[in-house]
């Protein structure tokens, strides 16, 4: 935690209160100890305050890990501050440890000096015992040497406010997060009424679960205050944000509505057919919703009916897309050559996750990008976009559909398990301030040919079924120049291969500059690509607020490459490329670009932290 002014007042008890420049706080628990909803919540309050926050939900290795064991701990970071942020953090300053297993899966994380609260009401022999300990640690002085550790026994405070409750025991015990949750909120000077009216409105349908949600977040608050479990308490003041009106944004819900938007600034009807699949599924729930604005979900059987659904949709005039994550994209391939090859706008959106095969459903990872630029059979090319934070995902899926219908291609864009799970503030976006979507369906008979071709741009019409006089065929066989129609001639085949790349090369002219911070040249240029763009910021921050000569290049247009990248490269000693996979981005720009390239790769599931990318800027500049 970073202070700004060590006091400041006192309460109406003793205890001062400090002030911070920002805060990290690690909810960690069990699956089932509803992390994710008390890390929701608390950023839901501290949004409202006005903070700048970001947010990096961990979810369990194993989706039905045995209860109170290592695989099964279930996490959520939130970092809100009184400044911009680009990152969930590194190191939490407040550890909530539900569990012995949440304890020692976590505890590494959180920074020397720093407060643990922990629900003494999970710590007997069997609880630590499933969390490979040999003792309990809460009786280890040097385990737990260096943290300001916070034992109450959560458990009991939750039956003890609910004991005349009408929920059972095991209901009962449901509610113990929102004890802790309570304490926090008197840790850091929060106003439960926000929270209060959330819980009212998340259990509107179960007014008795919502009273013991709400009596147990007053009993954890009224418990840290008149127990005084600190002497000092902390206040993160509002953040200096650009004027408007926001909201807290997660990466799928932004992805969704991004789809939505690109519905209605094209006036095209949005077509959505996908398979469900971890972590992509929300943006189908999410779309399945928007009925009343002409969306038409399509919830398919497998991935390939999913895409080929979606495929169909585009032949008949819609905005279609399709979502997934890396193994079903793997499963799309050769449909999305049926994309390519009848030349119909799709987006096909790849929310990637750990790999390879199923891998890591759960875990964070960028490795699916030689797959998309490449990993389809034939000479088969598709332009890829890639968001860079969680808000982003709605400007990039805009910026797709813009793509696919004006040239008449499919689309690739690249998300992740961190931008689809992570949040930070969105500035609601001005709708005159959208670019248009500008779709033309051909209409005109005379002279129509299927593959005929727009001279700027490489595009065929677009013509649905049903327009009088332009009935024509499509499918996956080769096809005649102009006419469309099945052809083997080996000329016409070389011709329509050297179109269909130059189509999409020529992309390269009409996409706008990457995001460039610092001087034009220098000893180092840190590029990523995707989710990287927080902990590449603030890594490349604090290496020049010590005088190190480092600019960085972000890339949301990632094939084809932009044109300047060749003469930005060889302004720079050397280039810096930190991605969470084995230098797939590096192998991209090598092939293309000579320059003397630094990959700098990570594959954990989890995101690049700032000080390891600062730590490798100052290893690589020594």
């Amino acid at each position: 935690m970073t202070s700004t002014t060590q006091t400041e007042g006192e309460a109406a008890s003793a205890r001062k209160i400090e002030h911070l420049e920002e805060a990290i706080i690690r909810f960690a628990g069990d699956s089932g100890d509803g992390m994710q909803l008390t890390g929701g919540e608390f950023t839901n309050n501290v949004a409202l305050f006005g903070n700048d926050l970001a947010t990096f939900p961990d979810y369990p290795a194993e989706i039905r890990a045995p209860a109170g064991t290592i695989p099964g701990v279930s996490a959520f970071q939130v970092r809100f501050s009184s400044f911009d942020i680009h990152t969930p953090g590194d190191k939490a300053d407040v550890l909530v440890a539900m569990n012995p297993a949440a304890l020692k899966v976590c505890l590494p994380q959180t920074k020397k000096g720093g407060i643990v609260l922990v629900n003494t009401g999970n710590f007997n022999k069997t609880d630590w015992t499933k969390a490979e300990f040999e003792a309990d640690p809460l009786e280890d002085p040097d385990y737990l040497d260096g943290y300001k550790v916070l034992k109450v026994d959560l458990n009991h405070l939750t039956k003890e406010t609910l004991k005349d409750s009408d929920l059972e025991g095991k209901a009962q015990l449901r509610c113990k997060n929102f004890a802790a949750l309570g304490i926090l909120f008197w840790i850091f000077n929060r106003d439960l009424e926000p929270t209060i009216r959330g819980i009212e409105e998340r259990f509107g349908k179960k007014p008795e679960v919502a009273a013991a949600n709400i009596a147990v977040l007053k009993a954890g608050y009224n418990y840290a205050e008149t127990a005084e479990l600190l002497h000092t308490t902390y206040q993160v003041e509002p953040a200096k944000l650009p004027s408007g009106t926001y909201r807290n944004i997660v990466g799928n819900q932004a992805m969704g509505l991004g789809l939505l938007a690109a519905s209605k600034l094209s006036g095209v009807q949005l077509f959505l057919g996908s398979y469900p699949i971890t972590p992509a599924s929300e943006i189908l729930q999410q779309l399945s919703g928007y009925k009343q604005d002409g969306v038409i979900t399509f919830q398919a059987e497998d991935e390939i009916a999913g895409i080929c659904s979606a495929i169909g949709a585009s032949f008949a005039g819609k905005l279609a897309v399709t979502t997934s994550s890396g193994p079903g994209i793997a499963l799309k391939t050769e449909a999305i050559g049926l994309a390519v090859m009848t030349e119909l706008p799709l987006v096909i959106v790849n929310v990637q996750r750990g790999g390879p095969s199923t891998g890591l459903p759960t875990k964070t990872e960028q490795a699916d990008l030689l797959q998309a630029v490449w990993g389809r059979n034939g000479e088969c090319p598709v332009p890829v976009l890639a968001a860079a934070t969680p808000a982003d995902c709605f400007y990039m899926a805009i910026e797709a559909f813009r793509i696919a219908t004006k040239y008449m291609t499919p689309v690739l864009l690249l998300s992740d398990g961190y931008l689809a799970n992570g949040s930070e503030p969105w500035r609601l976006p001005r709708i005159e301030d959208l670019p248009k979507i500008e779709v033309r369906f051909h209409t005109e008979r005379e002279g129509f040919l299927p593959y005929s071709r727009d001279p700027e741009t490489l595009a065929r019409p677009w013509a649905p079924p049903g327009t009088p006089g332009l009935h024509h065929r499509i499918g996956g066989l080769e096809k005649e120049d102009g006419t469309g129609n099945v052809s083997y001639d080996p000329e016409n085949h070389f011709h329509m291969i050297k179109t269909r790349e130059a189509k999409v090369q020529g992309i390269a002219k009409d996409i706008p500059e990457p995001e460039f911070f610092g001087e034009e040249s220098g000893d180092l240029l840190v590029v990523g690509w995707g989710s990287t763009l927080g902990s590449i910021t603030g890594g490349v921050n604090r290496a020049r607020e010590e005088g190190l000569k480092v600019s960085r290049l972000h890339l949301r247009h990632v094939w084809p490459l932009p044109l300047s990248l060749k003469e930005t490269f060889a302004r720079f000693e050397r280039i810096l490329i930190p991605e969470m996979n084995l230098g797939q981005l590096h192998k991209v720009l090598a092939s293309q670009i000579p320059a003397e390239y630094v990959p700098f790769s990570k594959v954990t599931g989890r995101p690049f932290s700032n000080i390891e990318i600062h730590e490798k800027i100052r290893e690589v500049l020594r």
